[in-house]
């Protein structure tokens, strides 16, 4: 893995956004991976910068977005479809037909199936050319949470509580969090040619400890498994990185 530690998550994001213009820049037919959360925020505004600066066009891009939330619709203000609209697709000249969040609209248990299915293969006629990341405080990538193996595919997981109270700052209480979500399998992030993972707050600190202090790729703490990639590119600042006791 390379490493860019940067003195804020200002400049973090910056980088990362550079990173993702370049990719654009090579193939203005690119396939994106793209993340949602707090911590993309400023990577979307830098991004819409440099297209209202007319630096960059997405005109021939295509997207497909890690994860959503089970049983929200897209015009609900947290679903990922709307996030991504506000924060990047309705200020940008993309495509919206060549933009992809997965959508389950059936909260129950046990189903899912047939959502899977269409994720997975859109997933498996569009490479990636970049993979977009951010990290969960208990080292999720996606929303594949840990647990006793790495899943490959597309697949509909229960979130765990750690994941619901983390989220529950976005909706009015954490009875109102989804409790399932679509996600990317960890063998679909890893076929991503590049991997780009931004890593923001420190309540991260753990999972930059389990990344960069161990050895040991391990499904318990699902980011390590980037340890295995060819080209992933982990950033982060300087605070974080000292606090988890990187060596500069």
């Amino acid at each position: 893995m390379k490493t860019i530690i940067t003195q804020s998550h200002e400049e973090a994001s910056a980088r990362v956004a550079e990173m993702v213009g370049s990719v654009v820049q090579a193939n203005e037919n690119a396939c994106l991976g793209l993340a949602t959360g707090e911590s993309m925020e400023l990577i979307y505004a830098a991004l819409v910068k440099l297209f209202t600066e007319g630096r960059l066009s997405f005109r021939g891009v295509t997207t497909v977005n890690l994860d959503e939330y089970a049983g929200l619709p897209p015009s609900h203000p947290q679903s990922y479809r709307a996030y991504m609209n506000r924060n990047l697709f309705d200020r940008v000249d993309i495509d919206k037909s060549n933009t992809y969040v997965p959508l389950d609209l059936n909260p129950d248990p046990g189903s899912g199936a047939r959502t899977q299915g269409a994720f997975q293969a859109f997933l498996d006629a569009h490479p990636r050319d970049l993979q977009l990341l951010g990290v969960g405080a208990n080292g999720h990538i996606g929303f594949n949470e840990p647990g006793a193996f790495f899943e490959s595919n597309a697949h509909v997981v229960a979130l765990n509580e750690r994941t619901l109270k983390d989220n529950s700052r976005f909706f009015s209480s954490v009875d109102e969090v989804p409790r399932r979500a679509v996600t990317m399998g960890a063998g679909d992030i890893m076929k991503a040619s590049r991997i780009v993972m931004l890593v923001h707050g420190t309540n991260k600190v753990n999972a930059v400890r389990e990344l960069f202090l161990h050895g040991r790729v391990t499904p318990g703490v699902p980011c390590t498994i980037l340890k295995l990639h060819p080209d992933a590119t982990v950033v982060l600042t300087e605070e974080l990185a000292d606090l988890a006791g990187l060596k500069r």
